[in-house]
C-alpha cells in the first residue's frame, strides 16, 4: 500500500487514511498475550499481584498507608499519610487551632526533615517571596507570546523553559538544586496563574489581568489573590485553599509523578527536566486529572440522572458508567479506587467535612449530597460488575474538584493546583534521589519476540 503523502492532495484525509493504515500494521504484529505475564511473573505498573507496589528505593520523605498483612493476606485499614513522621491530621489540626496556613510549613518539613522553629518558618516564607520573581522578559517571552489552552503543559513547557535563563542549569550539587528547587516552588503558582490569565485571551476572548504578588500574603493567598480581578478573598476561603495545598503536597515515592521526577533525576539530568516531567505525569487522568475527571462525570450524572437522591437511579447510571454506556465512555468512576487505600483516603475524609461545611446551605449542598451517594453506593456497584470484593473508596479527587468549585477557581485550574501544591514533595524526592541513592533506575523488560533471519526486501 502507498502511504500517500502527497503534498497536491487533500492532506486531512490522505493523513486520516495513512494513520489507519500504519495503525493496522502495528497490531497485526503487537499483540501480547496476557497470560505471559504470569508466566514471566511480570510486575505490570510495578506492582505484585495482591496490589502492593513493588519496592524500588527507601525514603524518609512520606509514608502511604492503607492496609496491613496479616498471615499473607492485605487487610484494609483507614488510610493514613505521613509527612516525616507526622500524620497528615496532626499537620492540619495544629494549623487549624493556631488559625494560621500551614502550606510553607509543610514544604520545609518535606525538604528539611523538621518541623521549623517560628524564626525559620518566617525566615522560610520570606525566602519564597525573594525568589518569586520571573526572569527579565520570561513572562512576556515565554508565557504571554506563547498562550496554551492547557495550564499543565504550559506549566511543563515553562518550567522547561527556566532551563534557558540559569546560568547553572546543569549543577547538581546540592547547593544548585536546593537554590532550583526553592525557585520552583516560588515561581510555579505565579506561572499558573500567568498562563492562566493569557489562555483567557487568546481562547477565551476574556480580559487578561497580571496582578503582582504581595510578599505579606501566603502561598494560598497569593493564589486567589491573583487569580481574581479584584484581588479580593476571604480569610476563610485562603485557609481552605491552603488545607488544599498541605493535602497534596506529598504522597510517597511510588506515585507516579513523584517516581517520574526520581527516575529522571537518577539519569543525572537537571532540575528543569525533572520537574516538568513530574508535571506531565501528573496531568493523567489516571493521576492529578482525575479531579478534574470526578466533575465532568458529575455533571453528566446532573444531566441524566432525574432524580439525585433516588438511589436505584444513580445506582443505574453508575452501572452504565462501567459498562461504558454512559459518562465519557471510558468505563471508569473517576475518584473512587486507589492504589494503596482501601477502606478510605485520609486526604478525602478531611476533604468531605470542609467540603460539608462550605456547602451547606449554598446552592452546592444538592451537588456534596450527589457526590456523597456517589461515593456510598460506587462500591457495590463495582462488586456487582467485577465480582470483586476487593474493598474501594473515594481518593482525594473525589472531593477536591467540588471544593475548588465553590471558591470560585476554574475548572482548567484544578490539576494545575495540584501541581502548585505537589512541587514540594518532587522537589523533595529530587534532593533525596541526588543525594542518597546515585544510581541511574534501569528496570528489566522480559523480551518474547523469537528470532528469525533478515529477509532482503525484494524477497518480501
Amino acid at each position: 500500500m502507498s502511504i500517500g503523502f502527497n503534498s497536491n492532495l487533500n492532506m486531512g484525509q490522505e493523513q486520516k487514511k495513512a494513520i489507519k493504515y500504519l495503525c493496522e500494521e502495528y497490531l497485526k504484529y503487537n499483540n501480547i498475550d496476557s497470560s505471559l505475564y504470569d508466566k514471566f511473573n511480570v510486575k505490570r505498573g510495578l506492582r505484585n499481584n495482591d496490589g502492593t507496589g513493588v519496592v524500588a528505593g527507601l525514603t524518609h520523605i512520606c509514608n502511604v498507608h492503607g492496609y496491613l498483612i496479616s498471615e499473607g493476606e492485605r487487610v484494609p485499614i483507614d488510610g493514613e499519610l505521613i509527612y516525616r513522621g507526622i500524620n497528615i491530621k496532626e499537620l492540619v489540626e495544629g494549623c487549624k487551632k493556631e488559625n494560621r496556613f500551614g502550606y510553607e510549613e509543610v514544604v520545609w518539613l518535606l525538604l528539611f526533615g523538621s518541623l521549623p522553629t517560628a524564626a525559620q518558618l518566617k525566615g522560610f516564607q520570606d525566602t519564597l517571596c525573594l525568589f518569586r520573581e520571573m526572569p527579565s522578559g520570561f513572562v512576556d517571552d515565554i508565557i504571554i507570546k506563547a498562550p496554551s489552552p492547557n495550564i499543565m503543559n504550559k506549566l511543563a513547557r515553562s518550567v522547561l523553559a527556566l532551563y534557558s535563563y540559569d546560568d547553572r542549569a546543569d549543577d547538581t550539587s546540592l547547593e544548585n538544586t536546593m537554590r532550583q528547587c526553592i525557585e520552583l516552588i516560588a515561581r510555579l503558582p505565579s506561572i499558573m496563574v500567568s498562563s492562566y490569565q493569557v489562555k483567557k485571551r487568546a481562547y477565551d476572548n476574556e480580559s487578561m489581568v497580571l496582578h503582582p504578588c504581595l510578599p505579606e500574603h501566603s502561598t494560598a493567598e497569593n493564589i486567589l489573590s491573583t487569580i481574581r480581578a479584584d484581588r479580593s478573598f476571604t480569610d476563610e476561603e485562603a485557609k481552605l485553599l491552603d488545607l488544599m495545598l498541605m493535602l497534596h503536597a506529598e504522597h510517597g515515592g511510588g506515585n507516579n509523578s513523584s517516581f517520574t521526577c526520581r527516575v529522571l533525576t537518577s539519569s543525572g539530568t537537571d532540575s528543569y527536566s525533572a520537574i516538568s516531567s513530574a508535571i506531565c505525569s501528573l496531568k493523567g487522568p489516571k493521576h492529578g486529572g482525575a479531579n478534574n475527571k470526578v466533575m465532568q462525570m458529575l455533571e453528566y450524572i446532573k444531566a441524566d440522572v432525574k432524580h439525585w437522591n433516588n438511589e436505584i437511579e444513580v445506582t443505574d447510571y453508575l452501572r452504565k458508567i462501567l459498562q461504558k454506556e454512559a459518562g465519557d465512555g471510558s468505563g471508569l468512576i473517576y475518584g473512587i479506587g486507589h492504589a494503596i487505600y482501601s477502606k478510605s483516603d485520609p486526604r478525602a475524609v478531611i476533604l468531605k467535612q470542609n467540603a460539608f461545611q462550605l456547602a451547606k446551605g449554598t446552592e452546592y449542598e444538592a451537588e456534596f449530597n450527589l457526590l456523597e451517594t456517589i461515593e456510598r453506593l460506587a462500591p457495590e456497584v463495582f462488586y456487582q460488575h467485577k465480582g470483586d470484593s476487593k474493598m474501594v473508596c473515594a481518593n482525594v479527587d473525589f472531593y477536591s474538584g467540588l471544593v475548588y468549585k465553590m471558591l470560585g477557581i476554574p475548572p482548567e485550574l484544578y490539576t494545575p493546583l495540584f501541581a502548585v501544591a505537589r512541587i514540594g514533595g518532587w522537589c523533595a524526592h529530587r534532593i533525596e534521589e541526588l543525594t542518597t541513592c546515585n544510581r541511574i533506575m534501569r528496570p528489566a523488560y522480559k523480551a518474547i519476540a523469537q528470532e528469525r533471519s533478515y529477509i532482503p526486501l525484494s524477497e518480501r
